[in-house]
């Protein structure tokens, strides 16, 4: 199978990320539950990919590096948590319901949303971030690359305007942590939303916030932290204060594994690598007649991500006809970013995602963009 859903979730992983996983699951115990060996095994490794993680995004110390579940669950924890009845946030239409959906919530909960709208190219115009700033605004929360697009937004000018304006800027790097540099400070991001099992090569399961200095977020859950234990209320020091229950500690050893990796492979290396697989299958499927690709492919860097559509047909329709007959396995249909497909007019018809990996090959884009030819030519 030629694999074409690493943005859904990398399936080809550095090899020695399975082996940490196995070797964890053999002798890991549960961090901050005991002074034995297995227990002092897992806190060391936590406390390592805390620090691995502030260091690749340049965050404030590996304290303020909060581990969760996946993005869904940090931005989760980060909208919760951090609006109250009578703020304002701003948001994009790029967004994935991971940021939708949380925001909807606090709607209800009597948090005022505005979302800035995209073209039919996916792109916004940031002059109106400053149109809707009013008294009550709070904070920006935005992607850093759109899920179905790939267009890449501008954090650099939009924590300018947040740092003007003295709000936070919450960013969701699903699609580009380990991918495209991320560096908080010069970006101005107060909240870096990530997962573990995309850009990062780590397994399903693992993720995180890194929350800069002073500000302060309300736990999403509470429970066991292994201490304090007597105290009714769940410790107030990060990271514990938003890590309630046993960690997945077996899978962020995968995790500790796979920025061992990236570091050694360097990733601007490994992102030049991923452009130009997808810029050469853009090249390949953009002249095919009915063959419509969407997004910008003009503004300079972009995840690698493909997305179109062939004629009238269903995306469904096409990205199962590749698997069945070209054994290439892709996306189709909403991606779970609505506001998006409304942009690009595709809320009926969907639209087949192809996204790479520096595992890919020249020889699997060629097939590829000829598995495509084929059938636009028989639409």
């Amino acid at each position: 199978m030629i694999y074409f859903d690493n943005a859904a979730t990398t399936l080809q992983k550095p090899p020695q990320v399975a082996e940490a996983v196995k070797d964890a699951i053999l002798t890991m115990g549960n961090a901050s539950r005991g002074a034995h060996d297995a227990a002092l095994s897992s806190m060391r490794i936590l406390y390592e990919t805390r620090s691995m993680l502030c260091e690749m995004f340049h965050g404030d110390s590996p304290e303020r590096t909060v581990f969760a579940m996946n993005s869904t669950m940090a931005l989760n924890t980060v909208i919760q948590g951090l609006f109250a009845p009578g703020d304002h946030v701003i948001t994009t239409a790029l967004e994935h319901n991971s940021v939708l959906r949380p925001l909807y919530l606090m709607e209800t909960r009597g948090v005022a949303l505005t979302i800035i709208p995209a073209d039919t190219r996916g792109n916004i115009d940031y002059d109106d971030f400053e149109k809707n700033i009013r008294p009550s605004t709070r904070a920006v929360v935005c992607t850093h690359a759109s899920n179905l697009t790939g267009n890449v937004l501008d954090l650099v000018r939009i924590g300018e305007i947040c740092h003007r304006h003295g709000l936070c800027l919450v960013v969701d790097a699903s699609q580009t942590a380990g991918v495209l540099p991320i560096d908080m400070q010069k970006m101005g991001i107060s909240v870096l939303c990530f997962t573990g099992h995309k850009g990062l090569m780590g397994p399903q399961g693992t993720g995180g916030l890194l929350i800069k200095e002073g500000v302060s977020i309300r736990p999403l859950m509470v429970g066991g932290s292994g201490v304090h234990s007597y105290s009714k209320t769940h410790p107030s020091g990060l990271p514990t204060a938003l890590e309630a229950g046993t960690l997945n500690s077996h899978g962020i050893a995968g995790l500790h594994a796979a920025l061992t990796y990236l570091k050694d492979q360097g990733t601007e290396k490994l992102y030049e690598k991923e452009y130009l697989l997808m810029r050469t299958f853009y090249e390949g499927v953009r002249t095919i007649p009915s063959v419509k690709v969407y997004g910008d492919f003009d503004s300079g860097r972009r995840a690698p991500i493909i997305t179109l559509n062939i004629g009238d047909y269903d995306s469904g329709q096409v990205s199962d006809e590749l698997l069945t007959r070209f054994h290439i396995a892709t996306r189709a249909g909403a991606h779970c970013a609505p506001l998006m497909h409304e942009a690009l007019g595709t809320k009926k018809q969907g639209a087949v995602r192809f996204s790479f990996s520096h595992f890919n090959t020249m020889e699997e884009i060629r097939q590829g963009i000829e598995a495509v030819r084929t059938l636009a030519t028989e639409s």
